[in-house]
């Protein structure tokens, strides 16, 4: 077999002029679609993962794929972080802004303790403000953010600029 994150980038489909004319989105159905892959991508993350983490924390709605699994192999509760209204007890909520305009992301407020320490998962990494709101969701919380982890990072929107004193990892850069 070849080096890992090749054969993971395999499962990687572009899609040209998703969600909008000029955007190439990067598709990980295929990767979700087969068991040898999802297995090879959750290892290969898990590498890079520190050890000790009491929650991890995937980003709706694509990060809860590996997030799940990320927290079944470190024994470590898992947070789904999702927009508004979308979780049923109180919540922490973070704005951030976009290229055109601001969204927010809710947390229930006893997802974490203070102290805990936190991994966020997501999909990809674009331009950061996600990753950075849900850092202070963590924070507000009083939990540690150990990391942030992604599966894509796109690097020419220069996301990781945002998410400046964290220990960032992406498996696969484009």
């Amino acid at each position: 077999m070849q080096n890992p994150i090749q054969e993971i980038e395999k499962y990687i489909r572009d899609i040209k002029d998703f969600p909008k004319p000029g955007i190439i989105f990067k598709d990980i159905t295929p990767l979700l679609a087969d068991p040898k892959a999802m297995k090879l991508t959750t290892n290969e993350l898990l590498k890079r993962v520190p050890k000790e983490v009491d929650k991890v924390i995937g980003i709706e709605a694509r990060g809860f794929f590996f997030a799940t699994l990320l927290a079944e192999h470190l024994d470590a509760g898992f947070i789904p972080v999702r927009k508004p209204g979308k979780l049923p007890y109180k919540t922490h909520e973070a704005s951030y802004e976009l290229e055109y305009g601001s969204d927010t992301l809710a947390m229930h407020i006893d997802a974490i303790k203070p102290g805990e320490k936190v991994l966020i998962h997501d999909d990809v990494l674009a331009t950061g403000g996600t990753a950075a709101a849900v850092a202070e969701l963590v924070e507000k919380a009083g939990g540690e953010v150990v990391m942030l982890n992604f599966l894509i990072e796109l690097e020419f929107l220069k996301g990781r600029d945002k998410l400046a004193g964290y220990p960032v990892s992406s498996l696969l850069k484009y």
